[in-house]
């Protein structure tokens, strides 16, 4: 009896068991039944296919010469691109040109004249065990969008360039008016271009901007060829394009630079810089931070360099010399298609910038060599005959690193027709500099990225989804943030600029997906940053160059395959609670009635957990009406779009997106036109900002309860109508 009453405990341990593992296991988001069975059939034979030696082959490639925007070489990139495009099987595969205002260095100078003479070399010193850095085609310092000119001033140290340095020196009676700032990356961050912008305000006649061994040399760890940090003579290049402005081409903000396009006068282009400006190495930042003079700098502006900084004004004096090409010249943005077998005018878009700064080992280099595997991969599948429902677009842009340039012009020449068909775009900058998975989306798409990371296996032996909780996990710890990772904070939903991303959320309203795997990486944009680098220290044997373009293309997949296109509104809702407790915490928000605002946004997660129930709950019987099924995509595809502002934030008319923004930091900026306002007490701004926010919620609102009502009623017979 004791036997057979402890069978059948065991046996119902083993039903509960089963059920309970039946009943967590959640189907693939968007899809019934059996197209998730078939999606994961294909999938499997997609994941197969991206190689790591075929990644490292690419790589090289791209990774030869020095290939900026607008060279000779980045030009033939393009066309190798498009070849290769074309004998993987892609289709459409076109090359678009825009002719742009652009940036090239004629010759660059720089020398300390008093208390003693020092020449800066400008230049990064070659290693023998990396012969791409004998590569004479390597150029000199030199900064995107500099004005030329010469001048001999008197050399003031800035800290990080922001403009709470400025008012420090001013407190200590420090004038920067005409003369040369000295201001270095990263402490705290800032891009380059707000650097440069806080400096002109100033009246500074010109700006240095150098890489501190504090930040990303020999105090955080062993520096190229020896370890991943920078050398001695390793320099930042980069641009100093106000993009935070307006994005692209300084002289067609808001239309394509096509050729023959209307162009505005270069002193009225609001992105273009106005003062001199050169990166520096270390090496050549020290003599400098050594003879400045003047008060000693404060704790927190003491950095790397074995010496005391001080604050400069009157003892040293510089001569600078730059003279630079900025002129107008073709850019070009490689496309190819995969047209969709039922869905061919519904768009999953997806783009890497091609350009580098020198060799791009990691950026862009290393995303550019996954691109082409991916590319590569879904050249098989159509080869076999297997092709996505809806279309696939991919993009190789071009002048990026200038200005987001080719995405910008791209995005706006075919804003019209994305804004109808597109579903999202999927960025990839770099695919790696490390291990450590950076995943991105609106609120909308967090749920998918999770769900897809489950279904990839790290390098390490765990799934995606865990290394990644992990490495956020010891990062949340290192920022000393409090609470655990969870799937509520995984995703990063704080979508800021800086990359080809910009135009498709911001001025075309398209959700997007970031994707990136980091870890130490101290040779950005310097020529250290190469095939050496990413073989020593950020991919050895391209394993996670690999995993991008398995992750890169079933994330694709699922959008370009989905029944039912896989947007959580719901969790959309729990983004922008966020974002309005981010805004409010610390301030005095006693001028402005937010709870209107909260009850709207409360009524849209509503709304939207009401529709993903009943979407989950229609693929889950296996019966899906086509044309409800059309009517819910189509409208789910709208709601991006709806958080568009015609008339853009205020003082930045180009940036539309009401949710989604950025800072002149690039940081992100969520709420931005309301943000912005609030920062600056304008109160009357701010309520007129949070009534287009509330009126945008209630449209949307409105529409997810109208694809709600689709679902619900009766599937048709095939070929009825929907009621």
């Amino acid at each position: 009896m004791a036997k057979s009453y402890f069978r059948i405990l065991v046996a119902l341990l083993a039903l509960s068991v089963f059920c309970s593992a039946a009943f967590a296991q959640t189907p693939m988001l968007g899809f019934t039944a059996k197209s998730a069975a078939q999606e994961e059939g294909l999938e499997k034979n997609f994941k197969a296919i991206p190689s790591p030696a075929e990644e490292r082959k690419q790589h090289r490639i791209f990774t030869a010469q020095p290939h900026p925007a607008g060279s000779a070489r980045n030009n033939y990139l393009a066309r190798y691109i498009a070849e290769q495009w074309k004998k993987q099987g892609l289709e459409d595969v076109r090359i678009r040109r825009y002719d742009v205002y652009s940036t090239a260095p004629r010759s660059t100078s720089l020398e300390l004249v008093s208390p003693v003479h020092y020449v800066a070399g400008l230049r990064e010193q070659p290693y023998a065990q990396d012969p791409d850095t004998s590569n004479k085609a390597v150029s000199a310092a030199w900064t995107g969008f500099s004005l030329s000119g010469e001048v001999t001033a008197p050399l003031v140290y800035a800290h990080s360039g922001n403009p709470e340095d400025y008012d420090y020196l001013r407190k200590q009676g420090i004038s920067v008016k005409g003369k040369i700032v000295l201001v270095r990356y990263s402490n705290p961050y800032s891009y380059r271009g707000f650097k440069a912008l806080t400096a002109e305000r100033e009246g500074a006649a010109a700006i240095l901007i150098y890489s501190d061994p504090a930040e990303d040399g020999y105090k955080q760890g062993k520096v190229f060829p020896d370890g991943p940090w920078g050398p001695e003579s390793h320099i930042q290049r980069g641009a100093i394009t106000y993009d935070f402005i307006v994005p692209g081409d300084p002289l067609t903000p808001g239309w394509a630079s096509l050729p023959g396009a209307k162009r505005i006068p270069v002193n009225e282009a609001r992105s273009l810089p106005k003062i001199m400006a050169l990166p520096l190495s270390w090496h050549d930042a020290k003599p400098l931070l050594e003879h400045i003079g003047g008060p000693v700098a404060p704790p927190d502006w003491q950095g790397g360099l074995p010496f005391a900084y001080h604050l400069g004004g009157d003892t040293a004096r510089v001569h600078l010399k730059i003279d630079m090409d900025n002129s107008t010249k073709p850019y070009y943005v490689v496309e190819a298609r995969i047209r969709g077998s039922q869905l061919p005018d519904q768009w999953v878009v997806m783009g890497n910038h091609r350009d580098a700064w020198v060799f791009g080992g990691v950026d862009p280099s290393s995303g550019t060599a996954s691109m082409m595997e991916l590319t590569r991969a879904l050249g098989q599948l159509l080869h076999q005959g297997i092709r996505p429902k809806r279309t696939l677009v991919i993009c190789s842009w071009d002048g990026e690193e200038i200005g987001l340039t080719g995405s910008t012009e791209w995005g706006e020449e075919f804003a019209d027709e994305l804004r109808k068909k597109a579903v999202a775009y999927i960025n990839v900058d770099s695919s790696t500099s490390g291990p450590n998975f950076q995943g991105s989306a609106v609120g909308s798409l967090a749920p998918l990225l999770r769900e897809v990371s489950r279904s990839l296996q790290d390098p390490s032996g765990v799934s995606l989804y865990e290394a990644w909780k992990k490495s956020a996990q010891r990062v949340r710890e290192e920022r000393k943030q409090a609470g655990p990772v969870t799937d509520a904070n995984l995703v990063d939903t704080r979508i800021g600029s800086g990359s080809d991303h910009t135009v498709f959320l911001n001025f075309d309203g398209l959700p997007v997906i970031g994707l990136d795997f980091d870890g130490p990486y101290g040779v950005y944009h310097s020529m250290y940053d190469d095939f050496y680098w990413i073989n020593h220290f950020g991919d050895p044997g391209y394993r996670y160059h690999t995993l991008m373009s398995q992750l890169w293309g079933v994330v694709a997949l699922r959008l370009a395959n989905a029944d039912l296109l896989p947007f959580d509104f719901g969790e959309y809702g729990d983004t922008l609670n966020q974002f309005v407790e981010e805004l409010v915490k610390g301030k005095d928000m006693s001028q402005l009635e937010l709870q209107p605002l909260r009850a709207a946004i409360a009524d849209f997660a509503a709304a939207g957990r009401e529709l993903d129930a009943a979407a989950q709950k229609t693929l889950a019987s296996g019966k899906l009406d086509a044309k409800a099924a059309e009517h819910v995509n189509q409208g789910a595809m709208q709601a991006e779009r709806n958080w568009l502002n015609p008339q853009g934030i205020p003082g930045r008319p180009w940036f539309k997106h009401m949710l989604y923004g950025a800072r002149y930091t690039y940081a992100h900026l969520e709420l931005p036109g309301l943000t912005e306002a609030v920062e600056k007490g304008d109160w009357t701004t701010a309520r007129e900002q949070a009534t287009r926010i509330e009126q945008a919620l209630a449209k949307n609102t409105s529409l997810l309860r109208d694809l709600t009502a689709q679902l619900a009623q009766p599937a048709q017979p095939s070929g009825g109508p929907a009621k």
